[in-house]
């Protein structure tokens, strides 16, 4: 049969003016691909028969050939033929559908109006549809005003070009001026309804939709499934959960239900979290011999990823899918390969990518994201080499995922592959989601300078492109200036903040200790809505604990309405942070649900402020210590100078087999300070990984312990090791010699923070450098030392351990030029006064001893009484 039209064509052979259109019409019917027997049957149409080229040019726009219908109708014209007025409508409804279809329609719309036909109601109907499907509704209005009596069809095509163009107040006034109208062939029918309601469920206007379904309801079209599909959708989307009552109504309300209609009330309860009974719908759906299409899978595919034992119901859909056949759609497999990927089931997801006989860009993204999301990123970029090998292109999809790898990888000069072939790709170039990757990319490896170029390069930039860039100049704290010009950029381009920019502003705030930004931060949330949002909450009241503001902490966290168990663990941190121990306390109270993080601060509250029994008590309270809990601990064992519980602690990291570089460091510092520096160095001895940490804690110990020359020939190995110091261990190498009276040592190694390790010497390290020369008696050198320091890292320690020394070799000039410098800096500690006074008494110059005592009596400092403790 599908030959037939072929052979009727050949050289010779008769034609029939009637058969020839009927069949025409057939070979496109019959096989799309067989377009040229039509072409053929056409150039064998004599010149005159206007009627049948007609015929054949609807049969064309019908069967989607609009390319050939637009050739046809050109054709005709330069035959002299004239097509009809339904002709013609079908080719104005073909140039509607072409690229340049505006250009194109407005021709013919001239042309029909020329030639007379524009009054015909198919002709003027044609012409307001190609309006509408270009954007040009006041085009479109003018066609439908000229109308005599326009019918439904005339109304519902101008309703669907307003929603199709966005002018949603148009649809509301049109449907209402349609029921006004009252004549019964213009009355709104199932295809208004179903245009109208979901207007009224994108705009989130549940009343305005209520009010459409009342109608419905009076004109008996409830029982429509045009109407109820619309009506269940609008429900879903308007009311979240509390609605779907109604959306069952509707559902239950439709005469005929199709697949649409099972779909919605599927997506409606997937939507609203509903997981069990969208799977209990799926199952009636099933039953009722409705046979579910692609997107049925789509819609509940997604409901088992989200239930506990969703790996076993995908499982069983999947078995469906594969028995009713509909394991050959492409996109049938690619929702299989996305759920799979949620639930961690990347072999599964693999067989069903390696069965795929056809595979589209779709099903490459699919698989790759599902590996990235699975964390295997050595796999991603494999696959993606696969996926160039195809000679398929990759899209922006591909592209993002890619780069999402290479940073987690570190993979920087893959990332820089990935940026030169958007470079060389202009249409990729386009994409601000590709270029906001490109940007967090660069941030994520550490490469600020690239990542502010990507930021350039964008287009079209988005509240996403200023947050990525505003995070790369947050990290780390390196970039604030640069922050603040950008963010008074984007304050003049962005007329609204999210909730990131907002978690930035207050991050930086943290940085340079701002207390001004976070309350603007924090007044803004007000403003706008995003304090109910529980990670901004959070970030402000850490940033006012870290701040020193923990009233205003306190003020922010009982006005909250929504309080997750961070928030709770945010305030005990804070309390922590201020030495608050009642007020943690009651905060670890009111908590009906504590995590790990909320022992383990508890712990930290009690052990940090000597409460070293309650710190214990919670201790033992633990089902699982894990590294912090046992850090934490050690604070209260080395308060209580107890080598045995330490020891406990490091057998419990044995045999939990807590593996952890910090949690050594921290046994190693509790057994120098409980006094044991032979356990301290076995344990450095056997530790498989020595880094930083614990030759620091190691150098400490010996420091503490006096051992300066077992401290500085550790230093040594450590260098050799290739381990470079940071100013921790060189303050406690300082530490180390100065209580060994090694000033020498001790000053060369002073020198060689700068000189060598380019290391920009701490207050510690210059308090270090004035205690160690005035141990060793070089109390002028020491002086003069404190005198050079700069200006904004000189603190009283310095001065008092001068004093100290002062009055060690009673040396009362230095003494009393010391204490000037001490007198005239606002702070201090009264040790260091009553230290001074009892220098002035030495040397028997008793006015200078009541001037310190006005001093201190000035300053409201008061010795505390001495007391003693009888131990048994």
């Amino acid at each position: 049969m599908l030959l037939l039209p072929t052979r009727l064509v050949k050289p010779g052979c008769c034609f029939s003016p009637t058969i020839s259109p009927r069949l025409a019409h057939a070979a496109l019917c019959w096989n799309r691909l067989h377009k040229s027997d039509a072409h053929s049957l056409f150039d064998a149409v004599p010149a005159t028969d206007h009627r049948h080229c007609s015929e054949l040019l609807r049969a064309r726009t019908a069967n989607g050939d609009h390319s050939g219908s637009i050739s046809l109708l050109r054709g005709m014209l330069g035959r002299g033929l004239r097509p009809d007025r339904l002709a013609l409508a079908a080719a104005i409804k073909s140039a509607s559908a072409l690229r340049d279809g505006e250009s194109l329609g407005r021709c013919l719309h001239g042309f029909v109006v020329r030639t007379g036909h524009a009054a015909g109601v198919a002709v003027a109907k044609a012409v307001m549809d190609m309006y509408g499907r270009c954007g040009t509704l006041a085009d479109a209005r003018l066609v439908f005003d000229e109308m005599s009596c326009p019918d439904t069809v005339c109304w519902n095509i101008l309703i669907t070009g307003s929603s199709r163009a966005g002018y949603f107040d148009d649809v509301f006034d049109l449907f209402r001026s349609m029921v006004a109208c009252g004549a019964d062939e213009s009355m709104p029918t199932a295809v208004t309804v179903a245009v109208v309601i979901p207007v009224c469920a994108k705009l989130r206007v549940l009343r305005a939709g209520m009010s459409i379904h009342g109608y419905v309801v009076k004109t008996g079209l409830e029982s429509d499934t045009l109407c109820g599909n619309a009506l269940i959708s609008l429900y879903a989307k308007c009311g979240g959960s509390g609605t779907m009552d109604d959306a069952h109504r509707a559902f239950s309300s439709i005469g005929c239900k199709d697949v649409v209609s099972w779909n919605s009330i599927i997506a409606g309860h997937s939507e609203n979290g509903l997981f069990k009974e969208a799977l209990a719908l799926f199952g009636q759906m099933t039953s009722d011999k409705c046979l579910p299409n692609y997107s049925t899978v789509a819609n509940i595919l997604p409901v088992c990823s989200f239930m506990e034992h969703g790996k076993y119901y995908g499982k069983e859909v999947h078995g469906f899918v594969f028995r009713v056949g509909l394991y050959v759609d492409i996109s049938v497999c690619n929702a299989l390969m996305t759920h799979y990927s949620k639930v961690y089931e990347m072999r599964a997801a693999e067989s069903i990518f390696r069965s795929m006989n056809t595979r589209d860009i779709i099903t490459w993204n699919t698989i790759i994201s599902g590996y990235l999301m699975n964390g295997y990123h050595s796999r991603v970029l494999d696959l993606f080499h696969r996926l160039l090998s195809t000679g398929m292109t990759p899209d922006s999809v591909s592209l993002i995922s890619l780069l999402t790898a290479c940073a987690q990888v570190g993979d920087a000069k893959g990332g820089m592959g990935v940026h030169g072939y958007i470079f060389r790709h202009p249409v990729l170039h386009q994409e601000t989601s590709l270029m906001n990757s490109l940007v967090s990319f660069y941030s994520q490896c550490n490469r600020f300078d690239d990542a502010l170029h990507a930021f350039a390069d964008i287009l079209s930039k988005d509240s996403i492109s200023w947050n990525a860039i505003l995070s790369a100049c947050a990290k780390r704290g390196k970039h604030i200036e640069e922050f603040f010009k950008l963010f008074n950029e984007m304050c003049h381009e962005v007329t609204r903040w999210d909730s990131v920019t907002i978690l930035n502003v207050v991050r930086v705030s943290n940085l340079c200790g701002s207390t001004k930004m976070v309350r603007e931060a924090h007044g803004y949330s007000l403003r706008v809505g995003y304090i109910g949002e529980t990670s901004v909450a959070n970030a402000i009241l850490d940033a006012y604990a870290k701040c020193g503001y923990p009233q205003d902490a306190d003020v922010l966290f009982r006005n909250l309405a929504v309080r997750n168990i961070v928030t709770y663990n945010t305030m005990i941190s804070c309390y922590l942070k201020n030495s608050s121990v009642e007020e943690a306390e009651i905060i670890f109270n009111q908590m009906s649900k504590k995590d790990q993080t909320t022992w383990n601060l508890m712990i930290q509250v009690y052990a940090q402020n000597g409460m070293c029994d309650q710190a214990f008590s919670l201790f033992r309270q633990l089902q699982c210590p894990d590294t912090i809990s046992i850090t934490n601990i050690l604070l209260a064992c080395i308060h209580l100078s107890l080598v045995q519980l330490v020891r406990q602690c490091h057998g419990y990291m044995l045999r939990a087999s807590l593996e952890d570089i910090h949690l050594e460091g921290s046994l190693l510092d509790a057994y120098s300070k409980c006094g044991n520096i032979t356990d301290a160095y076995n344990l450095f001895q056997v530790s498989p990984t020595k880094d930083l940490v614990t030759f620091t804690a190691m150098i400490g110990g010996y420091a503490m312990h006096g051992m300066a020359e077992e401290a500085v020939e550790l230093f040594s190995e450590m260098l050799t090791l290739g381990i470079g110091p940071d100013h921790v261990v060189l303050t406690a190498l300082l530490s180390a010699c100065s209580h060994a009276g090694l000033v020498d040592a001790g000053i060369k190694i002073f020198k060689s923070v700068r000189e060598i390790y380019r290391i920009e010497p701490t207050a510690e390290h210059y308090t270090c450098m004035v205690d160690l020369l005035s141990r060793g008696g070089r109390l002028q050198d020491a002086y003069n030392f404190a005198l050079d320091m700069p200006p904004h890292l000189v603190n009283a320690n310095a001065w008092g351990s001068l004093i100290g020394a002062c009055k060690v070799h009673g040396d009362v000039r230095i003494g009393q030029l010391a204490a000037d410098q001490l007198f005239s800096m606002e702070f201090g500690d009264i040790g260091n006064y009553v230290t001074v006074s009892n220098i002035y008494a030495a040397g028997e110059e008793w006015d200078g001893v009541e001037h310190v005592r006005k001093l201190m009596k000035s300053k409201d400092m008061k010795k505390p009484a001495g007391c003693s403790q009888a131990l048994s």
